[in-house]
């Protein structure tokens, strides 16, 4: 069995870093090293009994959307909105979003 033809050259192996940034640029973010410290430092920016039932989904542009297991943590996630944002742009080390977007799912 032949292998499928490829649409370009084959340019080899590459570091993922570089593919993270551009798919990243693509999707409208700024900052991938922030944005892959976001998911990695995720319960030391949040702490441990958050982020059990809080997650980060999404970093678009200036919206940082979490997806949450019951409306109680939602709830808890609004109330602390500013702090969480400023938060996260703290151990991060990137531009603070703008607006945090929450959603409850189980």
């Amino acid at each position: 069995m032949t292998p499928a033809p490829r649409d370009g050259p084959d340019l080899g192996p590459h570091a993922l870093s570089t593919s993270l940034e551009a798919v990243t640029r693509r999707l409208g973010m700024a900052d991938t090293r922030g944005t892959g410290r976001l998911f990695a430092q995720w319960a030391e920016i949040v702490g441990p009994a958050m982020a059990a039932h809080v997650q980060p989904a999404r970093l678009d542009a200036d919206v940082l959307v979490v997806h949450v297991d019951h409306p109680a943590w939602a709830t808890q996630v609004r109330r602390l909105g500013t702090d969480l944002l400023d938060r996260v742009a703290e151990v991060t080390g990137s531009v603070r979003p703008g607006r945090l977007e929450v959603r409850v799912r189980r």
